[in-house]
């Protein structure tokens, strides 16, 4: 059949279109050096043996059929057979990496923060508040927020702290040091409860289905400006209440990745008589560790949590300046720090070459010092306090300081009380210690067994090295304190049957239930006690051994944790830490971080352990 004139014009427009699509396609940049990287071992298995493969077998259909035969073959190898082919690729892999130059990395572009925490939104609604919406926001134990002062985030403060957040030990590691974070941090930067019952957001959806109709909530959330509109009514009630903690929840202390506040706060808001009892700090940090993960997983494009409490942590941790000066603490921090004077310390920062070029002060301050600074921290002058209607930490009593003059061995103590820096009503005070002529006066432990005098003004170096430091007893809802070797008796006889009792040296099999997070475990030969902590994390459980005692001895237990499962086993061998008492969180010491694979039918943990009384690293 002969083509006709219109067919050829047609066939010869669609040849011209697609030479000029071919000219103007931009072609591939191939690759300057036009090298490859070398083949690993299967490759070069695979080459030979499918042209072995391809001669032996003419009537085999292609090379689909060929390299199938071949992954068969290479399965059913020994290592040593592939050893060939192991060796073969590591020469030209090395052969590869003395000839190829370096490649230059690119430099990486900042990443752009997005984030939900909005401290400026919710000062707006603060300065609207009517003097009873205030006094209902402080019955509720939400007074420090009061204080507010801060309207910006400093991202790219927060973008660089989230690099150095360590979500699984739960601490800041910056300046060349460690941090840990607690709720006990929060309380002391946010002004929120560190103690108290646990914030349960979880529950029959029966419960708050009222709740749920009455904000409109849907399946994103329950909307901000419906908060806002309904915060501007100047009541104070239960209505009220309820709206103003949603919407600090959701804009400041536990945002989500979204825009909307999740109604699953609902289920701890039914009754908002008990709201004061809650573990503000402990839910603000869980909270916080939970969206950084899921941020660095990928599951978010934006960050959750309260990014606020790290920058002000931060601020408050490391000191800047030259020489470094340790200016006087305000607790809680969040009403030291307005716009001014963070932007003076950004200042400060870019002059010293960019954030973490400072000192690290936290101790100094009490802060990041885990479960157990609080007398360090009371001991220490120019150091603000908690008002007195914060509650006491449930794991160690803390000492406080008496209002007006107390003797001591002739010295005289006065204690000087001074009204906040704003000048607004709330619930912080600045405490100034002035000591006349230097005393001599019993060391502080004198109750817990030290038989030590000492200098009024060396009582705190002293009391950083009394083996008599008062340890907490680690059984919840026992609020016995004393020094470890009282702590050990009084375990022996009230306690005798909440632990396990081991010999040094020889192997123990535990199991720790489902919902247990820590087991008491006393040594036969010398009383002394130590703790088996179990966290959990997203992936699995952590576990460690720690050894109830002052912070400041230097005895050290070798210890080894073992979980197996089938063939596979996992060790961890390391030293014991001293801490006087229970620890919550994850401590900033070695774990041993186990999959929930390796859990038994029922969900329990199964482990052997061996604690040695030898520091000895090769004692087995």
């Amino acid at each position: 059949m002969v083509p006709c004139e219109e067919d050829m014009m047609v066939l010869m427009t669609n040849e011209q279109e697609h030479s000029e699509s071919e000219i103007s396609r931009p072609k591939k940049k191939k690759k300057q050096d036009g090298t490859s990287r070398p083949a690993c071992s299967w490759v070069h298995f695979s080459r030979e043996f499918i042209k072995e493969y391809t001669a032996s077998h003419p009537e085999s259909s292609g090379l689909k059929v060929a390299t199938k035969a071949a992954s068969d073959a290479w399965k059913l190898m020994s290592p040593e057979e592939k050893s060939k082919y192991t060796n073969r690729a590591r020469e030209v892999w090395d052969k590869y990496l003395s000839t190829t130059p370096a490649r230059i990395p690119k430099p990486r572009r900042q990443t752009k923060l997005v984030t939900r925490c909005s401290p400026g939104r919710l000062l707006n609604v603060l300065q609207q508040l009517t003097p009873d919406q205030k006094a209902a926001v402080k019955n509720m134990g939400f007074g420090s927020i009061l204080n507010l002062r801060c309207r910006t985030l400093r991202r790219s403060l927060c973008l660089w702290l989230l690099e150095k957040f360590n979500t699984v030990r739960r601490s800041l590691e910056i300046c060349g040091e460690r941090i840990p974070l607690t709720p006990r941090d929060v309380e002391l930067v946010m002004g929120l409860a560190s103690s108290g019952k646990d914030v349960v957001n979880s529950g029959p959806d029966e419960l708050i289905a009222e709740l749920r109709k009455k904000y409109n909530a849907t399946n994103r959330g329950i909307s901000v400006r419906l908060l806002e509109e309904r915060l501007a009514v100047p009541e104070a009630g239960e209505d009220f209440k309820r709206s103003f903690l949603l919407y600090v929840l959701g804009t400041l202390i536990c945002p989500t990745a979204r825009l909307d506040v999740s109604p699953s706060f609902l289920h701890f808001l039914t009754n908002m008589e008990t709201v004061h009892q809650y573990n503000w700090g402990k839910f603000l940090l869980d909270r916080l560790v939970r969206e950084v993960a899921r941020y660095r997983q990928g599951k978010q494009r934006a960050v959750g949590g309260c990014l606020l409490f790290l920058q002000l942590f931060y601020y408050e941790s490391v000191a800047v300046g030259e020489p470094f000066e340790l200016s006087p603490a305000l607790f809680p921090c969040l009403s030291s720090w307005g716009e001014e004077e963070i932007s003076e310390r950004e200042k400060q920062e870019r002059e010293l070459g960019g954030y973490g070029c400072g000192e690290v002060v936290c101790k100094e301050r009490g802060l990041g010092m885990g479960m157990l600074g609080y007398r360090t921290q009371l001991d220490s002058s120019n150091l603000g306090v908690m008002a007195p209607d914060a509650e006491n930490y449930a794991l160690l009593e803390q000492d406080g300081y008496q209002a007006g003059e107390d003797q001591v061995n002739g010295g005289m103590i006065t204690v000087e009380e001074n009204m906040p820096i704003n000048g607004d009503e709330g619930n912080t005070m600045c405490v100034d210690i002035e000591i006349g002529d230097p005393v001599r006066a019993p060391c502080r432990n004198a109750q817990y067994g030290c038989a030590e005098i000492v200098d009024y003004n060396k009582r705190r170096e002293h009391g950083e090295v009394c083996i008599s430091s008062p340890c907490a007893c680690p059984i919840q809802k026992c609020h016995f304190v004393g020094s470890s070797a009282q702590l050990s008796e009084h375990f022996n006889s009230k306690h005798w049957d909440s632990g396990r009792r081991f010999q040094y040296n020889c192997p123990l099999p535990v199991t720790l239930n489902k919902n247990e997070t820590f087991l008491v475990l006393q040594a036969e030969k010398d009383g002394i006690l130590f703790l088996l902590n179990k966290g959990t994390e997203s992936i699995g459980h952590t576990v460690m051994i720690t050894c109830i005692g002052p912070s400041s001895s230097k005895d050290q237990y070798l210890y080894d944790i073992v979980s197996e499962r089938g063939n596979s086993c996992l060790r961890l061998k390391s030293y014991t830490n001293n801490y006087p008492g229970r620890v919550e969180g994850s401590p900033p010491v070695d774990f041993l971080l186990v999959p929930f694979g390796f859990l038994n039918a029922t969900g329990q943990l199964d482990l052997e352990m061996c604690i040695w009384n030898s520091t000895d690293i090769g004692a087995d």
